[in-house]
C-alpha cells in the first residue's frame, strides 16, 4: 500500500480525443507525489444512445461520493451532457481562469491574468423563447438572487486570496430589473469584504477596456451570457479558445462548495481523434485546478506552471507549431513538473 497522500475523484470520459486526454492525465498522475484514484464513468455518445439515464445517474453518484470530478469533452446530440450535469448537480457558478502563455503567438501584446466568475444559470440561456407569428419572437431573461450571491461570494473570496479587487459587469443602466438585481446582490456581498476593492462597469465598455488594458482586471463576476462572451474573448486574446480549463461549482446554503467539476474548454476534435497529436494542456490545467481544490494547492500550482514552462520552452504539439505527440508533450510536462517539485 502506498504511503502517499490519497485523492479520489470521478473521471467522466467522453468522445473524440477524450481517451487521449485521459491518457495524458494518467501519465502525469503517475509523476505526482500523491496517490490519485480515478473512478471512471462512461459518458460517451455511444453509451448515452443506449442508456443515457443510467450513464448520468452513475456520474451523479460518483461525483456526490467523491466531491469532485474531472470531465473530458462530450458530443452534444439530443442533449448537452454539460447542461444535464449542471441541472442534476445544481452547478451555479463557473470559474474560468485565463492567462497569457509564454510561447503562444497572439495578435495582442497585453498581459492577461484574469479570473472570470460566471453565474452558470439564468440569463437568456434558460429559455429558448418562442415565435409570435412570423415577424417577432420573445424569450424570458431571469436573474436569481441565490446563484448571484454564490457567484459574488466565490469572486470576493478568490480576490481576497489573490490580493486584488473585483469588477462586476452587466448592463444595469438598460436591464434595470435583471442586471439591477445582479449588481444589488454583488454590492451586498461586497459589504462583507471591506478590504477588497469593488467597482461596477458596463459590459460593453469593459470589453473595450479589457482589450486596451487587460492588466487592469483580475477578477470579474458577471451574469451567465456575459460570462460566456467574455470567457471566449479573453481566451482569444491569449491565443486559443482551447488553451483553458474551467470549474463548475455547487454550494450549500452557507456558500461553501459541495461539488466541483473541472474540464478543458475545448471540444472533442473528431478530425484528429485517435492520432495521438492532440494538445492535452487544458486537461492538465483542469487536473491542476482539481488538485488545488482537493487540498493539494502547492502540487496543483506546480503542475499548472510545469505546463506553462513546457509550452514556453517550445516543446509543443502541432497546434502550437511544434512536432511532439500527445505522449511526448506530456512526458516533457512530467519532466518540468519534477524540476519544480525538486526546487520546492
Amino acid at each position: 500500500m502506498s504511503d502517499l497522500e490519497r485523492l479520489e475523484l470521478a473521471e467522466f470520459h467522453g468522445d473524440g480525443i477524450s481517451a487521449e486526454l485521459s491518457g495524458a492525465v494518467h501519465q502525469v498522475a503517475e509523476a505526482l507525489p500523491l496517490d490519485l484514484v480515478f473512478h471512471a464513468v462512461d459518458l460517451s455518445l455511444e453509451r448515452r444512445r443506449l442508456e443515457a439515464e443510467a450513464a448520468y445517474r452513475e456520474a451523479e453518484e460518483a461525483i456526490r461520493r467523491h466531491g469532485l470530478a474531472l470531465k473530458y469533452p462530450t458530443v452534444t446530440e439530443t442533449e448537452s451532457p454539460n447542461k444535464v450535469l449542471r441541472e442534476r448537480l445544481d452547478f451555479s457558478v463557473i470559474h474560468r481562469p485565463v492567462r497569457s502563455i509564454p510561447g503562444v503567438p497572439t495578435r495582442h501584446d497585453g498581459q492577461v491574468d484574469l479570473h472570470i466568475v460566471r453565474i452558470a444559470v439564468g440569463g437568456t440561456y434558460e429559455d429558448a423563447g418562442r415565435r409570435i407569428g412570423t415577424e417577432a419572437a420573445v424569450s424570458i431573461r431571469v436573474i436569481e438572487r441565490r446563484p448571484t450571491w454564490q457567484a459574488a461570494l466565490f469572486a470576493f473570496r478568490l480576490a481576497e486570496r489573490l490580493g486584488c479587487g473585483v469588477v462586476s459587469t452587466s448592463k444595469h443602466t438598460i436591464q434595470r430589473a435583471t442586471d439591477g438585481l445582479f449588481e444589488e446582490v454583488v454590492r451586498e456581498v461586497a459589504a462583507r469584504f471591506p478590504e477588497v476593492e469593488h467597482r461596477s462597469e458596463l459590459f460593453d465598455a469593459l470589453l473595450a477596456k479589457l482589450i486596451m488594458r487587460p492588466e487592469d482586471y483580475r477578477v470579474l463576476v458577471c451574469p451567465n451570457e456575459y460570462g460566456d462572451f467574455v470567457s471566449d474573448a479573453a481566451c482569444g486574446m491569449v491565443g486559443s479558445v482551447g488553451l483553458g480549463a474551467s470549474a463548475s461549482y455547487a454550494f450549500d446554503e452557507s456558500g461553501e462548495i459541495t461539488l466541483a467539476m473541472f474540464d478543458p474548454a475545448g471540444g472533442t476534435a473528431p478530425d484528429i481523434a485517435g492520432q495521438g497529436v492532440c494538445n492535452p494542456s487544458a486537461s492538465l490545467w483542469a487536473l491542476a485546478m482539481a488538485l488545488e481544490h482537493g487540498g493539494f494547492r502547492a502540487v496543483g500550482r506546480a503542475l499548472a506552471a510545469a505546463v506553462r514552462d513546457t509550452i514556453a520552452s517550445g516543446r509543443t504539439t502541432a497546434d502550437l507549431g511544434g512536432s511532439l505527440s500527445t505522449t511526448e508533450f506530456t512526458a516533457a510536462v512530467c519532466k518540468a513538473l519534477q524540476a519544480r517539485l525538486t526546487r520546492r
